[in-house]
């Protein structure tokens, strides 16, 4: 018994999932997809909802700075339009044939003995097509995307709790301006709904993601955190990567927490034998 729980002790890992942003983080922020991404949205509030064009650039950046995406600024002043004609838009016109089939990441996370969820502001779709242009569709456990966090079918609405919808939603909670009916980083209701629907415990999780914002939001409700395209370390940041292929040189444990276990299990198997024939 003294050796069984010895052993349960030291193949307790530190983490149990690594939770996963996409864009600018899954591939670097060169691609341009990040530039793409404004400018289809300023051409959506232009051409679509017909905002001034000489004012949608710093309207633009105004919502994204207040409520974490620019839809979600949007939709908190009171402009109508389709969600998914707004993704179609926005994402669906991106040049997703730059992105290429990457061995490297794919080996790096097929190699950690460690559950993996993504957790992006971005539509399913976007989500997906990603994923399958990097080869990295089946590296991955769970999804949380916009439609996780934002349902509209009845029965997906009752999984996600809005009654945090209200002048807290905001980046800055002393903010007079109007709450967004939308979900989304780097607010916390969109922290929590994630962790209640995927089933996350913060403490023994590592946060991935590129934004700034995200990464201090995740530390303060408890994530461990790695933030990506950067080598400086700010606060609320446990670690700093400038790719996300330096994950191994950065958190070497995640991998030798698994050699360890192997080393461990062969330590306790033959010390169970030693004592099995003593006994015997």
């Amino acid at each position: 018994m003294e050796y069984e729980n010895q052993y349960k002790r030291v193949l307790t890992p530190k983490y149990d999932c690594l939770l996963f942003d996409v864009d600018d983080t899954l591939y670097p922020f060169s691609c341009g997809f990040s530039k793409n991404c404004t400018k289809n949205i300023e051409e959506y509030m232009a051409q679509k909802l017909g905002i001034e064009e000489t004012e949608v650039s710093k309207m633009n950046h105004e919502l994204y700075k207040n409520y974490g995406t620019s839809m979600a600024g949007l939709k908190a002043f009171g402009y109508d339009f389709d969600n998914d004609d707004y993704h179609s838009y926005v994402h669906g016109r991106l040049p997703y044939e730059v992105l290429k089939p990457d061995h490297v990441l794919r080996s790096l996370l097929l190699s950690l003995p460690i559950r993996k969820v993504i957790f992006s502001n971005a539509d399913r779709i976007h989500v997906n097509k990603v994923l399958s242009k990097l080869g990295l569709n089946d590296c991955f456990d769970e999804i949380i995307c916009f439609e996780t966090l934002n349902p509209t079918s009845d029965e997906d609405q009752s999984i996600v709790d809005n009654s945090f919808v209200d002048k807290s939603c905001l980046y800055n909670e002393d903010s007079e301006l109007p709450a967004t009916p939308i979900v989304c980083k780097p607010f916390e209701n969109a922290f929590a709904q994630a962790f209640k629907i995927a089933k996350i415990n913060p403490q023994r999780t590592l946060f991935f993601d590129d934004s700034i914002r995200n990464i201090q939001s995740g530390k303060r409700i408890g994530l461990h955190t790695v933030l990506v395209g950067s080598s400086q370390r700010r606060e609320g940041v446990d670690y700093a990567i400038e790719s996300i292929h330096n994950i191994r040189e950065a958190v070497p444990e995640l991998w030798e927490v698994d050699d360890y276990k192997k080393e461990e299990i062969q330590r306790f198997s033959s010390k169970m034998g030693i004592e099995t024939s003593v006994t015997a």
